[in-house]
C-alpha cells in the first residue's frame, strides 16, 4: 500500500509552484506533478526530499530524474488526452506516471529488468494504466507502432532509426541529444515528406542510454 498523506500534497504544491518559477507553464503537466506522488517511486531513505527539486539514484545505477527535467520534457512532448506515447527508458517509472495522468495512453521500455518489474509494480499500485515492457529501447516497440509522441529518458549519442520509423507523421520525439556529460534537449516533429524538423531547448544532463536488455549477451 502507498500513503499519500496531507504532508505530501502539501509539498507537491509546493513543487508546483517552483517549477513555475522556473518558467514552466503548461497547466496540463503542473496538474500532473501535482496529482503524482513522487515519494512511492523513491528509495525510503529518500523519503524526506522527494519533493525537492533534485535527481535521486535508484537502482542499476540509473536515477530519478529531478521535478523540473520530468516537466520540461513533459511540456515539450505537447501531449493531449488520448495521445500514443513511448516512453524509452522507464526507469522509476515517475515519467511515464505523469504522461498517464496527463491522459495519455503510454507505452514504456526499460532494458533494466529491477526497473522494470519494480516500476511495474508502483505503478500497478497508483493505478496508472502503462504498458510496460523489458526490452531494447533502440528497436522501440514495433508491435504497437506509430505513436504520436517518442520520449527518450536518457542521453542519446546516436537517434535510433527504428524509433524514427515508429513516430507518426506530425509526431513528435523529445530527446537529450548528445556524448559526454552534457546534452541539448532536442525535438524531432516528422513532416509529410518524411524529413524531420528539429529545435533545440537548452542543456541538461542525463544517464546515457545503452543497446540491448541488461541481461542480454
Amino acid at each position: 500500500m502507498i500513503t499519500d498523506t496531507y504532508r505530501h500534497k502539501g509539498l507537491r504544491k509546493q513543487l508546483v509552484a517552483e517549477l513555475e518559477r522556473l518558467g514552466i507553464s503548461d497547466k496540463k503537466v503542473l496538474e500532473a506533478i501535482n496529482k503524482v506522488p513522487r515519494h512511492a517511486f523513491m528509495s525510503s531513505a529518500f523519503l524526506e526530499h522527494a519533493y525537492e527539486n533534485k535527481a535521486f539514484s535508484i537502482a542499476a545505477g540509473q536515477t530519478i530524474s529531478q521535478p523540473y527535467t520530468v516537466a520540461r520534457q513533459s511540456e515539450l512532448l505537447q501531449v493531449a488526452p488520448g495521445m500514443k506515447v513511448l516512453e524509452v527508458g522507464t526507469g522509476s517509472g515517475y515519467q511515464a506516471a505523469v504522461l498517464a495522468a496527463m491522459g495519455a495512453r503510454v507505452y514504456s521500455i526499460e532494458r533494466h529488468n529491477i526497473l522494470h518489474q519494480t516500476a511495474k509494480r508502483v505503478l500497478g499500485l497508483l493505478n496508472y494504466r502503462v504498458h510496460c515492457v523489458y526490452g531494447d529501447g533502440y528497436k522501440g516497440l514495433p508491435a504497437f507502432a506509430p505513436f504520436q509522441r517518442i520520449i527518450i529518458t536518457c542521453a542519446v549519442p546516436r537517434i535510433p532509426e527504428a524509433l524514427l520509423d515508429q513516430l507518426e507523421t506530425g509526431g513528435r520525439l523529445v530527446m537529450p541529444f548528445g556524448e559526454g556529460a552534457v546534452q541539448e534537449m532536442t525535438v524531432l516533429t516528422k513532416m509529410p515528406d518524411g524529413s524531420f524538423n528539429r529545435e533545440t531547448f537548452g542543456a541538461f544532463s542525463f544517464v546515457p542510454m545503452l543497446e540491448k536488455r541488461s541481461d542480454t549477451p
